[in-house]
Order: C-alpha cells, then sequence, then structure tokens
C-alpha cells in the first residue's frame, strides 16, 4: 500500500458512530487497519462499521460508555485479548454545553470535561501497557480549536479542550521512551450532524466566508487524512503536536 500503510494494526475510535469519528475510522480502515467503532449507542456504530466493510474495509462495533470505569476496563481487556494489541487510540468522543456562565448548573463541567477530558485520559493510562508490549503506538486526541481560542458561551466546552491538548504535550513526553506518539487534532467548523443547524445557515455561511482562509464549511471526511498521518509510521518523529484542521480559521484575521 505504500505511504501510510496501516496493515495489521488495530485502532480504537471513540464516538466513532456519526461525524468526525466515523470519518475517521473510515479513514483508518481504508488504510488496512481493523477499526473498533466505540460508542454508547450499538445502532449507529453497527451501522457504519457495516459501511466500512461494505467500502472493503475491517470494522466492527464495540459498544461501551466511556464515561464508565468498568466499561472503559472491560473494553481495552476485551480488545487485547482477543486482538492481542491495540496499536491506535483515537480519543474523538465529544460533548458540549454551549450556554453562558450564569447559566451553568452544579454539575454541568463535570459532565463536559468528563466526556471531554477524563475519559480521555483513563483510557490513554489503560492502553498505554497494552502499546508499550509491542513498542509502539499511536495516541490521537481530538481537541478542537475551541482549545487554543475561544468564544462566549462555550466556557466549559473550551476548557476541557484546552486540558486535552496540555494532556497530549504531557503524555507525549511522557511515553516517548516506550515508543508511543502522542498527538491532537484541532477540528475547526464541520458540518457534522451535530452541527446541521449551524451549517444550513445563511448568516454563519456569509461569516465563514469572511473569517476563514477557505471560505466554508468542511466536509467530514477531509479530517481523515489529519487522523491516518499521525496514525501512521510516517508520522514516527512527530509528538506532542496539535495539527489543525481549520481551513485557516485559526491564523485567519
Amino acid at each position: 500500500m505504500g505511504l501510510f500503510d496501516l496493515t495489521g494494526r488495530v485502532a480504537l475510535v471513540t464516538g466513532a458512530g456519526r461525524g468526525l469519528g466515523r470519518a475517521i475510522a473510515g479513514a483508518l480502515a481504508g488504510q488496512g487497519a481493523m477499526a473498533l467503532l466505540n460508542g454508547r449507542e450499538a445502532g449507529p456504530l453497527e451501522e457504519a462499521a457495516a459501511a466500512i466493510r461494505a467500502a472493503g474495509g475491517r470494522a466492527v462495533p464495540a459498544a461501551a460508555d466511556m464515561t464508565d470505569p468498568a466499561a472503559r476496563e472491560a473494553l481495552v481487556a476485551g480488545i487485547r485479548d482477543r486482538h492481542g494489541r491495540l496499536d491506535i487510540l483515537v480519543n474523538n468522543a465529544g460533548a458540549r454545553a454551549r450556554k453562558a456562565l450564569a447559566d451553568f448548573a452544579p454539575g454541568d463541567i463535570e459532565r463536559v470535561t468528563a466526556v471531554n477530558l477524563f475519559a480521555p485520559f483513563e483510557l490513554c493510562r489503560l492502553v498505554t501497557p497494552v502499546m508499550a508490549a509491542e513498542g509502539w503506538g499511536r495516541i490521537v486526541n481530538v481537541a478542537s480549536i475551541a482549545g487554543p481560542i475561544a468564544r462566549g458561551g462555550d466556557a466549559a466546552y473550551t476548557a476541557a479542550k484546552a486540558g486535552l491538548i496540555g494532556l497530549t504535550r504531557a503524555l507525549a513526553a511522557e511515553l516517548g521512551p516506550q515508543g508511543i506518539t502522542v498527538n491532537a487534532i484541532a477540528p475547526g467548523f464541520f458540518a457534522t450532524e451535530a452541527n446541521t443547524g449551524m451549517a444550513a445557515d445563511p448568516e454563519i455561511a456569509a461569516w465563514l466566508k469572511g473569517r476563514t482562509s477557505l471560505g466554508r464549511w468542511a466536509r467530514p471526511e477531509e479530517i481523515g487524512g489529519a487522523a491516518v498521518f499521525l496514525a501512521s509510521e510516517e508520522a514516527s518523529f512527530v509528538t506532542g503536536h496539535l495539527l489543525v484542521v481549520d481551513g485557516g480559521h485559526v491564523s485567519h484575521f
């Protein structure tokens, strides 16, 4: 297969039933990896896995709630027992609460950080021994441009994604000696199912046209190349990096 060949690799992608997670899982499988699709709902995962298989890739659903400690441990243990390895972890699952600071209720911040930060932290902890046993591993955290920049009314998500970027740097420093690279992707405005209403809003489209270098929403499949690169042997000397995939939004003024 040449460049970016992932044949023989086993990849776990969280939040893979739809949106960016589904696109990332499809891209990894397209390069030869066995894609394990994780999410809370079995239905979307089974549909996504079937679509990947129909396209010639290998994929199986792996439904489990990654905010549940017992479920996390059981999932990783099951992957190790069944496949004997886990080469690639993509922490993609996310949760958001767009509202003003004054509107937050007790527990809101915990719910957002549980998905966006605490679950990735714990998954990284659980998969590290499996990867270290092979002397090779790729962890890719899906952060957001809301990590390095901010807008009003999105404090919890912004804080959690900034924390995920910090975790990426910290684990890159710690896990490098074990042959594990840790990087992050910061997507910009992607027209996923979660953003259907926003993507159809002409005012937002006009704002993006003037605020983003490429002047448009991104398609979900446009995230795949970044994930494949960071998961591949071609990124063997890349770690602790934040790869921004935003059409020039952060750099465009």
